[in-house]
């Protein structure tokens, strides 16, 4: 049998160009996730919304996100991936202005909720996409590598952004930064991408659409909840209702010839691991970034802005992870680097046990190691997860991938977020009960008491804190080197699937059918 990747067509300096042009929606949505964090006091003094209303300003860009994944996968696989890309971006960029000079916090809700709809449909897009514009494996795995690291670098970037930003304009400039890099995607995307899309979709199952988003948004949001509040029954019915609907959404999946989720999807061997490994890797960055953002405000006691520049030191070592997992997996089984970014992101989370109240670089060094550890898996496993898809569902199956994403992240704040919580509260048994609650409430406290007091009880509070990192980072370890296990067994010796018959050896049936770029 011909092998695949030895006769597949190379990408040109059109398909690298057209790459780089498709990173600009990738940086904008992931920094969007983050932008609002120096924002939010500006917002308050101007608009003033309640607490419930500043929730929402914070939270529905996520859940309108999370909520449509599937669903615009799904809808660009059928239309057009470039078509739904350039109706995202407009959507986006409107939605953008809107934010900008909202009036009202109901104004600026709504147009939170546009940006994260029009987030959904960029997001699986571009890497849809890529999987399209590269089909030697070589230059997949490296383009996989580099758009990983850019989402993964813009959720770091939006924060920073916006406090610089503010430090020179009005709070709307955090969202009127989009709309420059819209329009050039606008006017680069129809000359430079070509349209792809499945040549024979079916028909578009419409109920399958509110059950998608019926079973992913209840336990996002039970997720988030619990992780901030703790296990409230209120949060744990969600959950169980989110389940419940994930059940009739995967059973209606099952049974029907036009689902929304292809069946064909789960064929390749690397498919459904790449998926759970991806899910594995968002929990442990997500749940590591809980401790960190808090560990360097609360105990280390540095403003938000500082913070966040101090948390751009780990993308020194960062950004070399994808591309250096990517070069040796060409080499060495993918399966084993897998497993090796799992075993390096759990040393970073080893790190993590050993600090104590005064251990910048440490932490730092932590976050960087774990981070790399998994960007390198997460870069492997999209490749390998979207070689094993048919090319004609690859918008489905980059969705699912970014769902698994929003999962990951949303259980690793809610199980080490609640680990660590338990471990503070336990050693501050015998405090007030605003000091036993949040590191924050004991902040607060202690500069209310002042002092001599003040600063025992600011000690007392960030020693139980530690202590909590510390008891969640074993746990966080424990799960990675699992995951390390479980990779080398399942991803060993997967290669990339050989082309069906009658089509040609390395492109698509749809990446041939539709080759237009008018």
């Amino acid at each position: 049998m011909t092998n695949p990747a030895a006769t597949a067509r190379l990408a040109g300096r059109r398909e690298w160009t057209a790459f780089t042009v498709l990173l600009l929606p990738l940086l904008l949505v992931s920094m969007d996730v983050s932008v609002l964090y120096f924002a939010i006091p500006a917002i308050t003094d101007q608009l003033a919304p309640s607490a419930t209303q500043q929730l929402w300003i914070f939270d529905s860009y996520g859940f309108a996100l999370s909520g449509l994944l599937i669903t615009m996968g799904s809808l660009g696989d059928r239309i057009g991936r470039r078509k739904l890309l350039l109706i995202g971006a407009t959507a986006f960029g409107i939605a953008s202005v809107g934010a900008g000079y909202a009036t009202s916090a109901d104004m600026l809700i709504a147009c939170r909720v546009l940006l994260g709809i029009g987030g959904a449909t960029l997001m699986p897009s571009t890497l849809a996409l890529v999987r399209n514009l590269f089909q030697d494996d070589k230059q997949r795995g490296k383009a996989i590598a580099i758009w990983s690291g850019a989402m993964t670098g813009g959720i770091a970037l939006g924060s920073v952004l916006s406090g610089v930003m503010l430090n020179h304009f009005w709070w709307g400039s955090v969202f009127l930064i989009n709309v420059p890099a819209m329009l050039l995607l606008l006017l680069l995307v129809p000359v430079l991408v070509p349209e792809f899309k499945d040549p024979a979709p079916g028909r578009f199952d419409l109920l399958s659409v509110p059950l998608s988003m019926a079973a992913v948004l209840p336990v996002v949001y039970g997720l988030k909840e619990i992780a901030a509040e703790g296990f409230e029954p209120l949060y744990l019915g969600c959950l169980a209702v989110g389940l419940a609907f994930a059940y009739v959404f995967v059973r209606r999946q099952r049974t029907r010839d036009d689902a929304m989720i292809s069946r064909a999807l789960f064929r390749g061997r690397g498919f459904g691991a790449g998926i759970a490994l991806n899910t594995v890797s968002a929990f442990a960055v997500m749940g590591s970034a809980y401790f960190t953002t808090q560990y360097l405000q609360s105990v280390l006691g540095m403003g938000t802005l500082e913070a966040a520049l101090w948390s751009l030191a780990p993308s020194v070592v960062i950004g070399a992870a994808a591309p250096v997992s990517a070069a040796l997996a060409q080499k060495v089984d993918r399966g084993y680097v897998i497993a090796g970014g799992f075993v390096l992101a759990a040393a970073g989370f080893i790190l993590f046990s050993l600090a104590d109240t005064d251990s910048l670089w440490l932490v730092l060094t932590g976050a960087g190691v774990l981070s790399s550890g998994v960007v390198a898996v997460m870069s492997l496993v999209s490749d390998m997860a979207l070689a094993a898809a048919p090319a004609e569902k690859a918008g489905s199956a980059a969705s699912l991938l970014e769902t698994g994403t929003e999962f990951g992240g949303a259980l690793g704040m809610a199980v080490l977020g609640s680990l660590g919580t338990a471990v503070y509260r336990s050693d501050l048994a015998d405090s007030e009960p605003a000091v036993r609650e949040t590191l924050g409430g004991a902040v607060a406290t202690a500069h209310r008491i002042g002092g001599e007091a003040g600063e025992q009880v600011l000690a007392l509070a960030r020693e139980a804190f530690v202590h909590g990192m510390q008891f969640a980072a074993w746990g966080g370890a424990a799960l990675l080197l699992g995951a390390a296990v479980l990779a080398a067994a399942l991803m060993r010796g997967i290669e990339t699937p050989a082309p069906a018959e009658g089509e040609q050896p390395g492109v698509a049936e749809a990446d041939v059918a539709v080759p237009t770029y008018n």
